[in-house]
């Protein structure tokens, strides 16, 4: 049986069992499935999803996929469609975000992601942290609504210069730093530069702020300074997004030089630069923020220690001055007060303590090892792959392929295939000059399940393009 047909008769089979089976039991398990039938674990996913969509069974994880009490009964279902007219146009487009979220089924290589896989998260160390934290005295009490200054002294000492902790306002999570600079800084519908290509997210984080991503060219060594005042002038733009330490995805991380020359730019054009440091600690040896070089308030700078620690460490810092840092810290204080103090004392805890360092140092060794493996396996088993440069550090590598390569159908043939890849169209705010892929080398278990990874990307791009 061919893949789709495949799909397509266990979600059958399992439409009945359901039926036969009736509200609240629970489907047999994935791998019964595959036993009985003797299919892929990617057919039994998209069955069990397909079923999922159609309101027939609730999956719940590490414990199975269950019947719903609603089953068959279509015509219960209330007619919401009035709704479309009361929303209007105006749509959120989480679909980026939750692709790059999604997690990988069983049996599948992850070759995405963007955060570190169980082994490499310091669970332990984390869970120590947080038991000191909350036998603090204060430690359920209303922190201060800028953050503990502990931690916002932290993180002005990390962002360097001169910053202080009067600078720094800790928020939920980078991605809700995004959301609250680009509210703060931007009226909705006017434009917002950005690297091209860029995160994703910040780019569903704009069109949710109802700003319109403009595009700005970026060379080996990060945007392009020329090109970047260009944009100003042609757009009238008052805000520059951009990731200059290992960007995402390509890797780039800007020379000094060129740091200065972006900051320059900014200030001529009288407009803000929206820096998000993701990656500081991602590589053993992090170049000086866009912060620390800037005299005039015109770096709005983002730090997270999510990606270093665990998806759940939902603790980051915006540093940022004048009525610009005012704006930020009431739109924080509007939307959701502040950062739950627990939270803020654990991570305060744990980049206090000696466990720290040796999480960085266990990580960037890991990092190296994974990318050079990666590397490695795709000028093996895929010489006409190109990855864009070998970064210094971070999870990605940025992969140009042949010019003639159906990215649409390489991206579904790999996950037909057990093997989830990032296609590189999310990644451009406008049309992107031709097929790419961002491949993650921290997300797979191990470094052999990293390379057979690739050996079934290998496979899928054969099948694409034989």
């Amino acid at each position: 049986m061919n893949n789709d047909s495949s799909i397509v008769q266990i979600a059958a089979i399992l439409r009945e069992e359901a039926d036969r089976l009736g509200p609240g039991a629970r489907l047999p398990s994935s791998r019964e499935i595959m036993r009985r039938h003797n299919v892929s674990p990617v057919t039994v996913s998209r069955a069990i999803g397909q079923l999922a969509a159609e309101g027939r069974v609730v999956t719940r994880p590490g414990s199975g996929a269950f019947v719903t009490g609603r089953a068959g009964r279509a015509q219960d279902v209330p007619d919401l469609s009035w709704q479309t007219v009361a929303l209007g146009d105006r749509v959120v487009d989480e679909g980026p975000v939750s692709v790059l979220l999604g997690a990988a089924p069983e049996g599948v290589v992850p070759l995405t992601g963007g955060y570190l896989r169980p082994g490499l998260r310091p669970d332990k160390q984390l869970a120590a942290a947080a038991a000191r934290a909350v036998r603090r005295p204060d430690a359920w009490a209303m922190p201060p609504l800028t953050g503990l200054r502990e931690l916002r002294r932290w993180f002005a000492t990390q962002a360097g210069g001169d910053v202080t902790d009067a600078d720094a306002l800790v928020v939920s999570g980078g991605q809700a730093a995004l959301t609250h600079a680009f509210r703060a800084l931007a009226a909705p519908g006017t434009p917002v530069l950005v690297e091209t290509p860029t995160y994703p997210g910040a780019l569903s984080a704009a069109k949710a702020a109802g700003l319109r991503a403009t595009a700005v060219p970026m060379d080996r060594d990060g945007v392009r300074p020329e090109l970047l005042a260009e944009a100003f002038a042609v757009t009238g733009a008052r805000v520059f997004f951009c990731q200059p330490t290992l960007h995402n995805p390509t890797g780039a991380t800007l020379p000094p030089e060129r740091r200065e020359q972006v900051l320059e730019v900014a200030r001529a054009a009288g407009a803000f630069v929206v820096e998000d440091d993701f990656a500081r600690y991602l590589t053993p040896q992090p170049p000086a923020s866009l912060a620390s070089m800037d005299r005039h308030g015109t770096v709005v700078h983002i730090v997270s220690l999510t990606k270093i620690l665990s998806p759940s460490m939902r603790v980051a810092a915006v540093i940022a001055r004048g009525p610009a840092a005012h704006r930020l810290r009431a739109s924080q204080l509007v939307e959701s007060f502040f950062v739950a103090r627990p939270l803020q004392e654990t991570a305060l805890e744990f980049v206090g303590s000696p466990a720290w360092r040796r999480h960085l140092a266990a990580v960037h060794a890991e990092i190296a090892t994974r990318r050079d493996a990666l590397a490695a396996a795709l000028a093996e088993r895929m010489p006409e792959a190109e990855p864009h440069l070998l970064p210094a550090g971070g999870m990605h590598l940025w992969v140009r392929l042949p010019a003639d390569v159906d990215e649409t159908a390489l991206v579904e043939a790999a996950r037909r295939n057990g093997v989830l890849v990032s296609p590189g169209r999310l990644y451009y705010p406008s049309e992107p000059p031709g097929p790419r892929m961002r491949l993650t080398h921290m997300a797979a278990a191990h470094v052999s399940e990293l390379r057979e990874g690739v050996r079934r990307l290998a496979e899928a791009m054969a099948a694409v393009t034989g």
